[in-house]
């Protein structure tokens, strides 16, 4: 059975929502976040200390966004995917690596000098500068969903997990007023999805796997 080491709307959220969407059997493991310096333990399990952790078998991985191509290739066929001969294949691989790299990283930031930091070392304004730098990417965002609900295929897929995981932080770290239009309705789309709800009542311990 696959597990997954998780905190609540960690980056560990992008494969617990894949595997909800694709209703996949797994064993989730709550942390503490973070959970190197509050629960030591899982050093000896992930000596990098970072969540998420999934094991499948032999199969090890930290790296959320390869995550979730590796639950919808190894574990598919999915539609949560899109093939090599799609026409939309390096769009797909494009977006889901967009979401942690490009619109991730920045908050990752704010969420150091804003919240993690003990006061005296926290930098108000390099928080602000990189919620910026996360406003300014989402912007490619908005262009790309004009006319369209989701961001490649025409169809929901692993891509729209790993830039709404994106959203989700933005919303986490309250740095979410100004969701351009098409972004907000995304939004709205993306968490009415069934997968997304149950990822999140998974999470809280109310959904029996």
């Amino acid at each position: 059975m696959i597990e997954l080491y998780h905190c609540a709307d960690a980056r560990s959220f992008r494969p617990l929502w894949a595997l909800e969407e694709m209703r996949l059997p797994y064993r989730l493991h709550l942390l503490p976040f973070p959970p190197r310096v509050r629960e030591p333990a899982y050093l000896d399990v992930n000596p990098l200390g970072t969540i998420p952790l999934l094991v499948d078998g032999a199969t090890r991985m930290s790296e959320s966004a390869a995550m979730l191509e590796y639950l919808a290739v190894r574990h598919g066929p999915s539609d949560l995917a899109v093939a090599p001969d799609d026409a939309d294949y390096g769009a797909w691989l494009n977006w889901l690596h967009f979401g942690e790299a490009t619109l991730t990283f920045p908050q990752t930031l704010v969420l150091r000098y804003r919240m993690l930091e003990s006061p005296e070392r926290r930098l108000p304004q390099a928080a602000d500068d990189y919620a910026q730098w996360f406003h300014s990417r989402l912007r490619h965002v908005e262009r790309a969903l004009d006319g369209r609900d989701w961001l490649v295929g025409d169809r929901f897929t692993m891509a729209d997990i790993s830039v709404g995981y994106a959203l989700l932080l933005a919303k986490s770290l309250k740095i979410d007023n100004g969701f351009p239009p098409a972004t907000a309705a995304y939004w709205e789309r993306l968490r009415a999805r069934e997968g997304f709800a149950r990822a999140k009542a998974a999470q809280k311990g109310e959904l029996a796997v």
